[in-house]
């Protein structure tokens, strides 16, 4: 479990494998290696992955086919920043929402707009998506708690103040830009529970 507030950038050392299968990435960073041991979670632009060897500067993860058809992580390059978060300690602080690290799927950026001294960011889901995002409800993207903004039928808004400019790699974004979605997950549970009464076997009751 995570809260979506990323606690630095790191940078992609090395991508090694197959993009399209399985490979290795290799991060560097400071931060998050604090504390963190050998099977240990950390979020990579939103996505869980399990830490798989460490050094004094960075650490590497596999990527599976699932990840890699799931998320925008086969795109990454040497020398690319990415978020970087580890899992919730229990008892530590929620500054954000509860965010799994299961990315849903990968949108894209379709307008960036000043907004006095935030960006204003339009951002397009994938058309299955849309019907858990609400106005005024939280979103992680690449693996940011953002609220929603404003919403319309193919896409969504999030405002981004300086602060979280310089925090996280959407400052350094341009439109185009690919960037992983998870919706919040009480929306997917609410909507799974209703599903049995609206099938027609019930609505014949």
């Amino acid at each position: 479990m995570f809260t979506g507030i990323v606690e630095e950038i790191g940078c992609v050392r090395a991508v090694i494998g197959d993009r399209e299968r399985d490979n290795t990435l290799m991060v560097d960073c400071r931060v998050v290696l604090e504390g963190t041991r050998l099977g240990d979670s950390i979020a990579i632009n939103g996505a869980c992955l399990t830490v798989t060897a460490l050094t004094n500067d960075s650490f590497t993860v596999g990527l599976s086919p699932e990840t890699l058809r799931r998320t925008n992580l086969g795109r990454l390059q040497q020398g690319d920043g990415v978020n970087l978060e580890r899992a919730l300690a229990f008892g530590g602080r929620m500054s954000g929402h509860y965010v799994e690290g299961h990315v849903d799927g990968v949108g894209e950026i379709v307008a960036i707009a000043p907004d006095g001294e935030a960006k204003y960011v339009t951002i397009r889901p994938p058309a299955p998506l849309l019907r858990y995002i609400v106005e005024k409800g939280y979103i992680a993207v690449d693996g940011v708690s953002l609220t929603v903004a404003a919403l319309d039928a193919t896409t969504f808004s999030i405002s981004l103040i300086a602060h979280t400019q310089q925090a996280v790699i959407m400052g350094r974004q341009v439109v185009g830009a690919p960037v992983n979605l998870e919706v919040d997950i009480i929306a997917k549970y609410a909507e799974r529970l209703v599903e049995p009464y609206h099938s027609p076997a019930i609505a014949r009751r």
